[in-house]
């Protein structure tokens, strides 16, 4: 009977804690806090603008604000996963990016044109997310339209493409070391997530039609 009563005890602290990362005031928090994380991360960019006149900077700064804007607003999840791991790469992989630092020189000219691109597609991806933006592995509303309908993770695949165009253009040793942590947690994040969300039939027959993670036919 010992045993039975251990796990009873075991599974109450388990649905006390989802029941806690699922409370709307835990997510209106965590929102508030990591959306003025991103916020500073645009005016950063926002001021680099005016001291640089580089329009890229503009850009990302305009983009991270409306992020942090969505984020804020995000509906409360059906599910949040309460493993301490998933945890930690979803922080590392999302206060990582804010250590970027802009610059004006890069290893390849042009590059700007590569953050224009892949923001351009992070815009797209996130009206297709829209409220339903998470940090850790969360259920809310199963998105399969918009970008969606073309890989299963587009959020990623655009991070991927204007990060990338970000430390071509503006390089330095602090931006690789950064680049690398979120290229990292980024993969594990994708891993983790679809762990957690596969748990759900519709989910896995969205995975089912829509093969690719990142790149149709590649990944």
């Amino acid at each position: 009977m010992k045993p039975s009563g251990a796990f009873s005890q075991v599974d109450a602290g388990m649905n006390s804690i989802s029941e806690l990362l699922r409370s709307k005031v835990l997510n209106i928090a965590i929102g508030i806090f990591l959306g003025a994380v991103w916020g500073y991360f645009a005016y950063r960019h926002l001021v680099a603008f005016q001291e640089y006149g580089i329009w890229a900077h503009l850009l990302y700064g305009c983009v991270e604000t409306l992020i942090a804007t969505f984020f804020i607003s995000r509906s409360v999840p059906q599910t949040v996963s309460a493993n301490p791991f998933d945890w930690l790469v979803a922080i590392i992989g999302s206060f990582a990016p804010s250590f970027f630092i802009p610059g004006t020189w890069g290893i390849v000219p042009g590059a700007n044109n590569i953050i224009f691109v892949g923001l351009t597609l992070q815009l797209l991806a996130l009206l297709s997310l829209n409220r339903s933006l998470a940090i850790v592995p969360a259920k809310r509303q199963i998105k399969t339209t918009g970008m969606y309908a073309f890989v299963r993770h587009p959020m990623y695949a655009s991070h991927v493409v204007a990060m990338t165009g970000y430390v071509l253009a503006n390089t330095s040793t602090a931006n690789l070391v950064v680049y690398a942590v979120v290229m990292g947690s980024l993969l594990l994040r994708i891993v983790r997530e679809e762990k957690h969300l596969a748990l759900d039939p519709l989910y896995r027959q969205y995975m089912g039609r829509v093969r690719y993670r990142l790149v149709p036919l590649v990944f």
